[in-house]
């Protein structure tokens, strides 16, 4: 019995990081943004299953409801309602109020981002000891904030690019960086990073 419910706590802990993991555009989507009849726009730069973070000149009240829509590349419209959660200059934290039918949505065009390389996820794991990055989707410029901090700060023994859908020379530029200034081994390069690696 205990053994069930261990099983059953691992999973929901691993369906809620995968929740929150945020997912960055290397080309910031448009988001379309209205609270209290004001409406204008403002830039997509990371979205999870639970929330985005966007940059707008609006002036938004944190802790209030506002209404969202976005396209993510190729994807349907998404619409929905959601809450101000946090403000750092003209950046802005916003929850979702999401049902299952706009879940479904944003994890369909996620998952799509992802494999087009539109759009990239960086994650730190310890493994054995040994702190891992794992980048999926795009590998680009888009990712260099993330990429140089996690090297710098965080310190990194190994990179898995098995996930990379998508490398440009930006993001070849990092692994040069990583390798050959702080030491890092890439493991199980996928098919796109051993042919540009190779080129």
């Amino acid at each position: 019995m205990r053994e069930k419910q261990l099983a059953k706590w691992v999973r929901s802990v691993m369906k809620e990081q995968r929740r929150h993991q945020r997912i960055r555009f290397n080309v910031l989507p448009q988001v379309r943004i209205g609270q209290y009849g004001v409406v204008g726009t403002g830039e997509l730069e990371n979205i999870s299953l639970g929330g985005l973070m966007l940059r707008t000149e609006l002036l938004l009240k944190v802790g209030q409801a506002l209404g969202c829509e976005f396209v993510i590349f190729d994807s349907p419209l998404i619409d929905m309602t959601a809450v101000v959660a946090s403000k750092i200059g003209d950046r802005y934290g916003v929850r979702f109020q999401a049902g299952p039918i706009s879940e479904a949505l944003i994890q369909n065009a996620i998952d799509t981002a992802l494999t087009t390389g539109q759009a990239s996820v960086l994650s730190i794991n310890d493994l054995q000891g040994r702190k891992v990055m794992r980048i999926a989707g795009g590998l680009n410029g888009g990712l260099r904030n993330d990429f140089m901090h996690s090297l710098t700060k965080m310190g990194v023994d190994e990179m898995d690019l098995s996930g990379v859908t998508e490398i440009d020379s930006a993001g070849l530029d990092l692994c040069r960086i990583a390798v050959e200034q702080h030491r890092v081994g890439i493991v199980s390069p996928s098919s796109c990073v051993r042919a540009l690696m190779a080129a």
